[in-house]
């Protein structure tokens, strides 16, 4: 009798869990029986994966940015197009940073948390986030320093007037659009060879933060992390399809059927930047969102929209910051928080991580820049959330614009989902505008 080998493959899904559930393990085994190679394993592995997944950083911004910004030229309206995409950009951040003060402020989350604010150290001051670099910041002094230190706001800008100025040129100009399509799908395909390795990046992240800070240090932050966790479902799972069954008048069911290869992918990687190229395969071939317009919104969305990172994370962090130091916040520092998470929310840059988003919360707050070492320990366990999170506010939006507009195609989004293979392939070619 023979056999036929068709190998078994565990779904992505829970080859994440079990990374983590492992991950854990390992990670009390390098702390309590005091293995230190293990420990440096973990770590490394860790520091690896997210090396990989910066390295295709440079590259994937700029040449989507390009590509969208000249997209633009075959849609019609593209003016109001962008203004609908950056005001319910805004609106959908109010509402999650508003989401995270209650919970915060109902659940106290750093009332009566004993920790050793004293060994706590305050990020190095490249790390930080503060109004004048922000500002500053968005305009590189160098445009190779931009791509080597990995400023994506830097590296967007720089893509923004690219973009505008191969539309100024015209024809003689296609050539360069040309290279940039090439390298974006060389990109793709390799960032997408990266996100197979997520789970054993999820590993090694997981177990590092067990390693080093241990559940004495982790306990403590229980609540913290069940309130980012709450702050962020509430926002996926109740404002999202309210707003795509009210203002869309679409299906939210159908929407996550078809979103969830993207959000899985986002959840494991902790990096809506390398989740871009599987979030514009979504929003174009599954949700139906116009080509044209999702090729701007999706990668604009990747780097500025950041509901979970930028919005519930630093609202409910602040408060616990305030109460394990003692300082009272009135209702001026919570409007300040809100202002912070809308206008703010491009220096997350789409990375790993929202460390830069919480230092410019606090320092704006004149909170102890101290308070952002302390969550350091649970950072990739609540990273997972919030870039979830992050990545489904990129996809809801353009459905929500493509539908006012005229550019979802209700009969993709309403069909069977197809699957989805690789990268996200690269918009085709368009003539220019006469």
């Amino acid at each position: 009798m023979s056999r036929t080998a068709i190998p078994w493959k565990w779904p992505f899904g829970v080859q994440v869990l079990v990374a983590v559930v492992l991950g854990v393990v390992l990670g009390f085994i390098a702390r309590n029986a005091d293995v230190a190679w293990l420990a440096t394993t973990l770590t490394k592995i860790g520091e690896i994966f997210v090396q990989l997944l910066k390295l295709a950083v440079p590259p994937l911004v700029f040449t989507a940015v390009v590509i969208s910004v000249t997209n633009l030229r075959n849609v019609s309206n593209a003016a109001r197009l962008v203004g609908r995409t950056v005001g319910w950009f805004m609106a959908t951040s109010l509402i999650a940073v508003a989401i995270g003060l209650v919970i915060g402020l109902v659940t106290n989350p750093g009332k009566g948390v004993h920790l050793q604010v004293s060994n706590a150290a305050a990020p190095a001051a490249d790390d930080r986030g503060t109004w004048l670099d922000f500002l500053t910041g968005i305009i590189p002094k160098n445009v190779f320093t931009a791509f080597s230190e990995v400023n994506v706001l830097q590296i967007v800008f720089l893509g923004i007037v690219a973009g505008a100025a191969v539309i100024a040129v015209g024809a003689k100009a296609e050539p360069f659009l040309e290279l940039n399509r090439a390298v974006l799908e060389l990109v793709q395909k390799a960032l997408w060879w990266v996100i197979r390795l997520a789970p054993l990046g999820t590993l090694g992240l997981i177990g590092k933060a067990v390693a080093v800070y241990g559940w004495d240090l982790l306990s403590p932050l229980a609540k913290f992390t069940v309130d980012v966790y709450v702050g962020c479902a509430v926002v996926l799972f109740v404002v999202y399809p309210l707003l795509l069954a009210v203002v869309g008048r679409v299906s939210p069911v159908r929407f996550f059927a078809k979103a969830w290869p993207a959000l899985e992918l986002a959840f494991v990687s902790r990096s809506s930047v390398g989740t871009m190229p599987l979030t514009q395969q979504v929003t174009t071939e599954r949700l139906g969102v116009s080509r044209e317009y999702a090729s701007f919104a999706v990668p604009f969305g990747a780097t500025t929209k950041m509901d979970g990172c930028a919005a519930v994370y630093p609202a409910l962090a602040a408060i616990f910051v305030a109460q394990v130091f003692n300082v009272s916040l009135g209702i001026k520092d919570y409007l300040l928080i809100a202002l912070v998470s809308v206008v703010g929310s491009a220096a997350t840059a789409g990375l790993t991580g929202a460390l830069v988003m919480l230092t410019l919360t606090l320092s704006t707050l004149g909170l102890p820049l101290q308070g952002a070492g302390l969550l350091l320990a649970i950072d990739p366990i609540l990273d997972m959330m919030r870039t979830a999170t992050n990545v489904a506010g990129q996809m809801v939006v353009p459905v929500l614009v493509g539908r006012s507009e005229g550019l979802l195609d209700e009969k993709v989004y309403n069909a069977p989902g197809t699957p989805l293979v690789g990268a996200a392939p690269v918009p085709e070619p368009q003539p220019a505008a006469a």
